[in-house]
């Protein structure tokens, strides 16, 4: 299913989701689209590796809880999360190598927000799916230094829609 992409959110430099300089990095890029949601787009490679040729189930849950903390974004610009609670459901393997896309929305908005997303291989397969609830707080309060020198715009060209697998 294509849909409209409205922007790119920013990345990070050394974030293990999406570290621009950071070696083990996942390099995910982040969506906002025309539904709503928030699209998470990374192919994780063999340093995200636990059994051969899949992907470690902590680098899913880490890539899942980003995407959902990150979606409040989309309501609220500026406003930042921390993780309070994720529970996630592994339903089949990541296979390394191949581009993943996870699809994230707020359910219930607060001081604390909630939200789910679903981690999607290219066949549309729901390889997890996760839900979770985060604490607001002003980046002051979550992150230590010049925090805004480690968050840039995301230097890639933007697509006008992606291509979101459904099985």
């Amino acid at each position: 299913m294509n849909v409209n992409v409205l922007r790119a959110q920013n990345v990070s430099r050394m974030c293990f989701v999406c570290g621009r300089e950071n070696p083990l990095s996942l390099k995910t890029r982040f969506y906002e689209l025309d539904t709503g949601e928030l699209a998470a787009v990374f192919t994780p490679r063999e340093e995200h590796q636990s059994y051969p040729g899949r992907v470690h189930g902590g680098a899913t849950s880490a890539v899942l809880d980003e995407t959902i903390g990150r979606a409040i974004e989309i309501l609220q610009p500026g406003i930042w999360g921390v993780t309070v609670e994720l529970t996630v459901r592994y339903r089949a393997p990541v296979p390394l190598g191949h581009e993943a896309v996870v699809v994230a929305r707020i359910t219930k908005d607060g001081r604390v927000f909630e939200g789910g997303g679903e981690l999607l291989l290219d066949d549309g397969t729901v390889a997890a799916e996760a839900s979770g609830r985060y604490l607001k707080l002003p980046i002051e309060r979550i992150a230590e230094g010049d925090f805004h020198r480690e968050w840039f715009a995301d230097a890639m060209p933007v697509p006008a829609a992606i291509d979101i697998p459904r099985a």
